[in-house]
Parts: structure tokens; C-alpha cells; sequence
């Protein structure tokens, strides 16, 4: 048995997974919320603080996003009746584990926005290691938070280069953009 391999049960404290995301698409248009909502389940063990559900229905009026999320575990916020009101066939969902910001109802997700007249849910899992920079940027030109969470920053500049195709959102002109902001405000560098 190789010693050098054995984890030490003292280091830790309990779980600390940073999040899970689950999505689904249903080809047929059937509801997807009891399948995702199950998919969150399983994922309980990323992250215990909230958790929330977003959906659309590809077939119905374009731009309805209906959601729910809420401070808690999975199998407490999500009721029967809360799910039979989520209807859409794709949605995603996330429960959270903070690594950034904190643990309150604003950075529950998905954070639902809207862009040119279309609306988008986004859950995020990971740390944007320049999300504080590019807040600093965007507050600049008026756009205001509500979380304190990385995850609106990529709303937001999703929201500012999004072009008609969220596929094509233009990376490029958002890096020269920074970049170009960077030389000229040395005070938010460090």
C-alpha cells in the first residue's frame, strides 16, 4: 500500500465541492424541470447554501424564462407544485457553494438577464479571476450589481458584446476592449 496516497481525514471539515450545474434539453418539448430537478439532486454534495432552476420552452413565446431558486438543499426548496409551475423543455440549474461573494439570496442561481429583447439564464461553476476588474470596468459605464457574485460579470458582458448570436458573442473586441482600458486606468491594476 503506497502511505503517500492516504488522505487525512482531519483535514477536512466537511464538503467543498464550489458548485454544480445541470442542464437539459428535451427533443420531444416535453417539461424538463422534474428531470433537472432530480439532476440537481445528485449534485447536492457540490454545493448545500441555494440552488434554483431555470426554464424556457423553445415552442412558446420567445424570451420567457421561468425560474425559482431560493437559500437552501434541493429537496427543500423544490416542492411538486414549484416544479409543475417550471415549464419549458431546456432549462439548467445550479447549486451553489460560494467561493466568491457570499451566501445570501442576490448570488443564488441561475441570474436571469435580457439581452437586445431576448432573456438568458446563466449558472456558472468556477472563480473569474479578473471578475473584480471587470466590474470596476463596467460600473464605469453605469451598469449596476445586485449580487456580488463573478457570475453577474459574465452576464454583463455577455449582455454588452452579445451581437444577435450568443455563440458569436465577440471575445476578441471584449479582450482589446479590457486591455485597451488597462492602459489607461493603471489605478485598477495592481
Amino acid at each position: 500500500m503506497d502511505n503517500n496516497n492516504i488522505m487525512n481525514t482531519a483535514d477536512f471539515d466537511g464538503l467543498h465541492e464550489e458548485c454544480g450545474v445541470f442542464g437539459a434539453y428535451d427533443f420531444d418539448g416535453e417539461d424538463v424541470a422534474s428531470t433537472i430537478y432530480y439532476g440537481l439532486f445528485a449534485l447536492q454534495h457540490r454545493g448545500q447554501e441555494s440552488c434554483g432552476i431555470a426554464v424556457s420552452d423553445t415552442n412558446g413565446p420567445k424570451g420567457k424564462v421561468m425560474s425559482y431558486k431560493d437559500m437552501g438543499l434541493v429537496g427543500d426548496v423544490f416542492t411538486p407544485k414549484k416544479l409543475e409551475k417550471l415549464k419549458g423543455n431546456m432549462g439548467i440549474a445550479h447549486v451553489r457553494y460560494s467561493t466568491a461573494g457570499g451566501s445570501n439570496f442576490a448570488n443564488c442561481q441561475p441570474l436571469l438577464g435580457s439581452v437586445r429583447k431576448r432573456r438568458l439564464a446563466l449558472a456558472h461553476n468556477g472563480n473569474l479571476v479578473n471578475a473584480q476588474t471587470l466590474k470596476d470596468m463596467l460600473e464605469e459605464d453605469g451598469y449596476m450589481f445586485t449580487s456580488n457574485t463573478d457570475t453577474e460579470v459574465i452576464l454583463y458582458i455577455l449582455a454588452r458584446y452579445y451581437k444577435g448570436n450568443i455563440v458569436n458573442v465577440n471575445t476578441k473586441t471584449a479582450g482589446q476592449e479590457f486591455c485597451a482600458r488597462k492602459s489607461s486606468y493603471p489605478e485598477i491594476v495592481k
